[in-house]
């Protein structure tokens, strides 16, 4: 072991060595440090940062580290000093082996700026080997006969250190018989021989044992022995000579073991057993002897394991001939190894850059690849290459090195991921390959706005829907990933028929689906046009619109309403003549009626439900024109009373009902004489039908007295409790559950309630109504509507363009077929056949129904020719102007019972024996309706 005094010596080496590989690498252009072998694990090789122009704590900001390729990594980066520092320690005999020079390179990678950097640093030797003998006892045999001044070989020490700590002197322990010789050679190696100084007498002396002693130049110096014994031998005075002093054999690196390289021979001129030689290795390393197989008989030479260029490309040994009687004879064998390529390139992949932002620009570095083979010439040359069909290159790079890089734009929504193979080829014949894969994923940018599948939409929606229903769902799609693709809807602002669009729907942001906030009129408002934004999440956000249009569909909501005949204002009552000698289909009027609605909700049928004397009058189907059905005879009575029902084909179909007085006379003289007993008779089955609709208002109208009292006792009793807990601080403590709705888990407590009484002048349209208690400001989901919510029953009304044939309103019957003169207008039409066309379309219904009320206007003014002056009832058209019916009584006070199909009337119509008129109880609108 060393002394500390040489540590000393050893420390002013190091710094000898590191100025001395600073100036070499100042001189070549590289960094070049050197670096005694057998330091300490983390001993300073030389200051990486301040050579690479980086402050130590820029090391790791920078990604600085090494990259260097091999099986073990001797050197590290001190990430604190920014030094360079051995990794552990480093055998420079198990690096270089005998070269006099030992350097290893590495590379420094910076990532941060993407260069490498080559660094060679120098191994310097130190004396830490003892020269070696292979053997600690050799025995030599000398001839007796030997003449003084013979030669004989002694096994050579081997030291693996260089310079002056590699063997320098041998040493013979004294004796008088042997003296040692040493021999130089060409390349500078030692060959000990032991000279015989005189004569032999085995009688005297037949053994000798002598120590030779192998030293070498270091400090301190380092020696091994070995002990030899000599032996004394008769006379054999011939040696084995071979045939050629040194043997040359080329040999491919993949042979198979056992395979015979070549057969050394000697050969001995002596006789007998002093002629028989015996071959063995004489010097052959350790690393050597295991790959190799002497025949110590017929001296072949086979392998004995596999060559392998790559671990040593040379082989150098010696073979010894000896003869029983220990003459020796010695010659070189020198085998080269040829190379074949039997190794496949290798490709490490340095450094990776995924994900990659698919906007990243054309020429950005995604991996770094150091690629390597084993083998030598052009077996040894390599040359990668990527795919030509994807966005990537490969670019060489510094030694053998290369970059993998971007040549075009990426886009992930079109590719979200590579999968890049990179090959690696050899020149050899064949040619061998590599391949790796690398996975590449391409992070996403916002730059796909959400898109919707259709450029407009349309959706329809029955009208009197109710509040929260759903009505359509729009869809935006968008290609991005994360937020960047997180859907969000609006419906821009607008006014609508003065009143902004948020008061007719909204939007669900986070799905799409569309809701009524109103519940919508057909007569009102037939449509919708929305304009909805989808915008993602992304930074900046990108967004795009749709036209949504809504169609509000007619439900048979209203009742047929009966233009004419109407009730006079004046206190009288319409009469009708009809003369006795009128022919079978004598026109005596037409009943003229109209439906807001629309379609065939709109489409009409007269129909007469009750006569006093069946047979004798008929009434239009489609044209509601009361004819005679026979001629009138003498025992008809002189009043005949009808009543006309009007519907129309909705579903449910709606219905209203008119009750006509038809005179029957062939003079005025005869009318005036009996309207007498027109105004006295009365019809007892109008009569009792009277009587039992005012029992039945008057029992409406007692339950309806206990159930108002009844609800303003709980609501004092409610009022009451109320005030008792607000004075305890009880807060909501009893509040009934009825009081709260739950609505996507939020309860809202009600406590307001409306009701809402019309009354109109009309006499007709006399209405009290009490609806349900109208929950304001409540938001009602669909869970809460499937859920039997008594409030509200979500309707879904979703239709798009390709469904919207599906809801559509059904065609017109082709059997109800009228003429234009038998379509509803004055009692003046022309007759005609029961055949004709119904109308086809909704515009066509609109006409209709603005013809007829033009018609009914017309008759009101006395224009139509059953028009007449007020309160004639046509009368006058017919017979004169001083015809009137002022003693006709007044029917038109009539009271309408929601939910009863009664009509009541007055004392005057019990008395005149006249069937009421007005609706037939089918009417479907509440009061709300009848305010619009």
């Amino acid at each position: 072991m060393a002394a500390p005094k040489n540590y000393q010596r050893r420390g002013k080496l190091v710094l000898l060595y590191t100025l001395l590989g600073t100036l070499w690498e100042i001189g070549r252009g590289q960094i070049h440090y050197s670096v005694p072998e057998e330091s300490d694990k983390g001993s300073f090789v030389g200051n990486i940062s301040k050579d690479l122009n980086l402050e130590s704590q820029e090391l790791v900001k920078h990604g600085v580290r090494i990259v260097s390729r091999g099986r073990t990594q001797l050197f590290a980066l001190d990430w604190r000093t920014g030094s360079l520092i051995t990794a552990g320690r480093i055998d420079r005999e198990e690096i270089c082996t005998q070269s006099t020079q030992c350097l290893v390179n590495i590379n420094i990678l910076v990532e941060g700026r993407g260069k490498l950097f080559g660094i060679e640093i120098e191994i310097t030797d130190i004396n830490d080997n003892n020269p070696k003998f292979q053997v600690e006892n050799l025995e030599v045999k000398v001839n007796e006969i030997a003449a003084p001044g013979t030669h004989y070989p002694l096994p050579e020490a081997v030291d693996p250190d260089v310079g002056m700590n590699s063997l320098q002197s041998y040493q013979l322990s004294p004796n008088h018989y042997f003296s040692l010789e040493v021999q130089t050679g060409d390349d500078g190696t030692l060959h000990p021989e032991l000279v015989l100084e005189q004569a032999l007498d085995r009688e005297e002396e037949a053994a000798h044992h002598l120590l030779l002693i192998a030293s070498d130049g270091g400090d301190p110096r380092r020696s091994s022995t070995v002990h030899i014994h000599v032996t004394v031998l008769d006379t054999n005075d011939n040696a084995p000579v071979f045939t050629q002093p040194i043997y040359r054999v080329k040999v491919p690196e993949n042979v198979a073991p056992g395979t015979l390289l070549l057969t050394v021979s000697a050969s001995d001129p002596d006789e007998g057993a002093n002629g028989e030689v015996a071959y063995r290795f004489w010097k052959i390393s350790e690393k050597q002897s295991p790959l190799f197989h002497l025949n110590e008989n017929t001296g072949e030479i086979s392998t004995a394991g596999s060559l392998d260029y790559e671990e040593c490309a040379f082989y150098e040994m010696e073979i010894q001939a000896e003869d029983v009687g220990a003459l020796l004879g010695r010659t070189k064998v020198l085998i080269s190894v040829e190379d074949v390529n039997d190794n496949r390139p290798e490709v490490i992949i340095t450094s990776l850059f995924s994900p990659v932002l698919e906007n990243t620009l054309p020429g950005t570095v995604i991996a770094f690849l150091n690629v390597h083979d084993r083998d030598s010439g052009k077996n040894g040359q390599v040359v990668c290459y990527a795919p030509h069909n994807l966005p990537f290159q490969l670019e060489k790079s510094i030694d053998n090195y290369y970059r993998l890089v971007t040549c075009n734009y990426l886009d992930r929504e079109k590719i979200p991921m590579y999968n890049i193979t990179v090959t690696a080829s050899d020149l050899g014949t064949p040619s061998l390959s590599t391949e790796i894969h690398i996975t590449l994923y391409v992070a996403d940018t916002n730059d796909n706005p959400p898109t919707f599948p259709h450029a407009s939409y349309s959706a329809y929606i029955p009208e009197n829907n109710p509040r929260g229903a759903s009505i359509f769902t729009v869809m935006a799609h968008d290609p991005d990933r994360g937020n960047n693709a997180q859907v969000t809807y609006s419906v821009t602002e607008d006014i609508i028929m003065g009143s902004p669009v948020s008061s007719y729907v909204s939007i669900n942001s986070d799905t799409g689906i569309l809701y009524a906030l109103c519940s919508f009129d057909y007569e009102h408002l037939r449509d919708l046009q929305l304009l909805v934004t989808a915008r993602d999440s992304g930074d900046p956000p990108l967004s795009s619109n749709v036209s949504v249009s809504i169609f509000v569909l007619d439900q048979n909501d209203n009742v047929p309403e009966i233009l004419y005949p109407t009730l006079p204002t004046d206190g009288s009552t319409g009469v009708e003549l009809a003369p006795r000698s009128a022919e079978p289909g004598y026109l005596v009027t037409k009943v003229v009626a109209v439906d807001r609605d629309s379609g065939q909700n709109a489409w009409l049928s007269y129909r007469l439900l009750k006569a006093s004397e069946p047979g004798l009058f008929t009434v239009g189907l489609h044209t509601g024109e009361v004819r005679t059905a026979r001629a009138l005879q003498d025992r008809d009575a002189l009043k005949q009373s009808l009543v006309v029902a009007v519907q129309d084909h909705g579903q449910p179909p709606l219905s209203a009902t008119v009750t006509l007085t038809v005179v029957v006379a062939d003079s005025i003289p005869a009318v005036l004489a009996d309207l007498g007993s027109i105004r006295t008779s009365a019809n007892s089955d109008d009569s009792d039908l009277t009587l039992y609709l005012v029992v039945a208002v008057a029992a409406v109208s007692c339950v309806f007295l206990a159930f108002v009292i009844v609800m303003l006792a709980l609501r004092l009793r409610r009022w009451h409790s109320k005030r008792l807990l607000q004075a305890s601080g009880g807060g909501l403590v009893g509040v009934p559950a009825s009081h709260f709705v739950g609505v996507d888990r939020v309860q809202a407590f009600l406590e307001k309630y409306s009701h809402e009484v019309s009354l109109t002048a009309d006499s007709q349209a006399n209405h009290e109504i009490f609806p349900h208690p109208n929950y304001v400001d409540t938001l009602i989901s669909l869970e809460s509507c499937e859920k039997n919510d008594p409030l509200l029953t979500s309707v879904d009304f979703h239709e798009c363009k390709d469904e919207a044939a599906s809801i559509q309103q059904a065609p017109p019957n082709t059997d109800w077929r009228f003429s234009q003169a038998q379509r509803p207008g004055t009692s003046g039409s022309q007759n005609g056949d029961e055949t004709g066309t119904w109308p086809n379309n909704q515009f066509d219904t609109e006409m209709l129904q603005a013809m007829i009320l033009a018609s009914a206007s017309e008759a009101a003014d006395g224009g139509s020719t059953l028009g007449g002056g007020a309160g004639t009832m046509g009368l006058s058209a017919r017979y004169g102007p001083q015809f009137t019916l002022q003693h006709v009584p007044d029917y038109r006070q009539n009271v309408y019972i929601p939910g009863s199909n009664a009509t009541l009337t007055n004392a005057a119509a019990k008395r005149d024996g006249k069937a009421p008129t007005g609706g037939n109880g089918n009417k479907k609108k509440s009061g709300k309706k009848e305010k619009k």
